[in-house]
């Protein structure tokens, strides 16, 4: 019998010491809860911010705007803006077919006139690509073709990352990329998540990027960047 009570003095004990445990869990998570929900806008605007990386412009043979523009036609604002600068001496305009007679092309030319690029300097380049490896693999036949060394590609500021990552892989090798944002007016790093189309453009760079990842894993850089082409030169010269 004493053995028997001292059994269920023990199983008590440890019943009441996992109920305690258990108890704590939960307070941790409420707290830890808690504190999430306190700081939940300045974490979604960090990983609305993910997304955009900004190389800056620098000299180069070539600005290049991807395609699919938005409807208030960002991108080729932002590429008129660089070409007035004398950031390049060209603009590409590169969009898919929208139908036998027509592309995106078309409406990147017609922007970018109506932004004061003169249609001698507007480059196009049409192509039937559907994503942004498509296009980046298309255009880096043209690279090739015009013997382009340095260039800066414009796109909207939630699709620079994927952008870069695409590029930097599938351009030719030694080409000095620099990708510079442009702003869009569908999508606010600072407020994505109070909008559907914030919500769709997250959501899909979020599955775009993983998709890129996944096929190009296997794909090594090989472009540079022009920092690195400054560095290479002055240590030349002093050799």
């Amino acid at each position: 019998m004493l053995r028997f009570g001292v059994l269920r003095t023990g199983t008590r004990g440890a019943e009441r010491g996992g109920i305690f445990f258990k108890l704590l869990f939960l307070i941790f998570l409420a707290c830890f809860v808690f504190a999430i929900y306190l700081v939940r806008h300045p974490l979604l605007r960090l990983a609305g911010g993910f997304w955009i990386v900004d190389d800056g412009p620098a000299y180069s043979d070539a600005i290049i705007i991807l395609g699919d523009d938005n409807y208030g036609g960002d991108r080729a604002a932002k590429a008129a803006e660089l070409f007035k600068a004398g950031w390049a001496p060209r603009v590409v305009a590169s969009g898919r077919f929208l139908r036998p007679y027509a592309s995106i092309t078309d409406l990147e030319e017609h922007d970018l006139k109506s932004d004061g690029v003169p249609e001698q300097a507007i480059v196009r380049f049409q192509h039937h690509a559907e994503n942004t490896k498509d296009e980046a693999q298309a255009l880096r036949e043209l690279i090739r073709q015009q013997g382009w060394k340095r260039v800066l590609v414009v796109t909207s500021n939630y699709h620079t990352r994927r952008a870069r990552y695409i590029c930097a892989r599938m351009f030719p090798s030694g080409t000095v990329l620099r990708v510079v944002p442009a702003h869009d007016s569908e999508y606010d790093p600072d407020a994505w998540w109070q909008t559907r189309r914030g919500l769709v453009i997250f959501s899909h760079e979020f599955v775009g990027m993983i998709v890129a990842m996944w096929e190009m894993r296997r794909y090594d850089v090989q472009t540079v960047d022009s920092a690195l082409m400054v560095v290479h030169s002055v240590m030349g010269y002093a050799r």
